[in-house]
């Protein structure tokens, strides 16, 4: 019969109250127990000393006939003075419990290649309109300095379009005459 000091909930909903028990470990937490052996109240001050009173003796007793303390309750002896030699209490620690799952990683990663991405993409388009802007500002003084070079007396004719003039001449000839031959 494997023996615990464990905690065992008492008080009414959202009003907690422990009992500190020995029990066998089988047994449900509120359930059976062989021995009372203090008292936790969570909704006391932690500096007050009606927060977790225990039977010294009877704890080194259970502690002596093979009794595990729980977590929780090898903290409080592990604070007491005459059992903080007997029982160490080691921080339980687990670092992936709070890790995100599987999933979720997949998730992220699939969320900070997106973000890189479009970082990337942003700045390609910040590179190439400088580069565009950079070409324009080189043609406009290239345009300006053949402008300045070139002689006054020379002006180019006005470039005519006869064919764009003349489809637009077209256009409405040929709509009526399709609306003459539908009617």
């Amino acid at each position: 019969m494997s023996m615990k000091i464990r905690l065992a909930r008492g008080g009414s909903k959202k009003r907690p109250h422990y009992a500190i028990v020995a029990s066998d470990s089988r047994m449900p937490r509120d359930g059976r127990f062989i021995e009372k052996l203090g008292t936790y109240n969570p909704l006391l001050a932690k500096d007050s000393e009606e927060r977790v009173k225990m039977d010294v003796e009877r704890i080194q007793y259970w502690l002596g006939q093979g009794a595990q303390p729980t977590d929780r309750v090898a903290r409080f002896l592990s604070q007491d003075e005459t059992l903080g030699q007997k029982v160490k209490w080691t921080q339980s620690n687990n670092p992936n419990k709070g890790a995100p799952g599987k999933k979720a990683q997949e998730r992220a990663a699939e969320r900070a290649q997106r973000e890189a991405d479009r970082l990337e993409a942003e700045a390609a388009a910040k590179v190439e309109a400088a580069e565009a802007a950079a070409r324009a500002k080189e043609e406009a003084a290239a345009a300006a300095e053949a402008a300045k070079n070139a002689p006054a007396a020379e002006e180019a004719p006005a470039e005519e379009a006869p064919a764009a003039d003349a489809a637009a001449e077209e256009a409405p000839a040929a709509e009526a005459t399709e609306e003459k031959a539908e009617g």
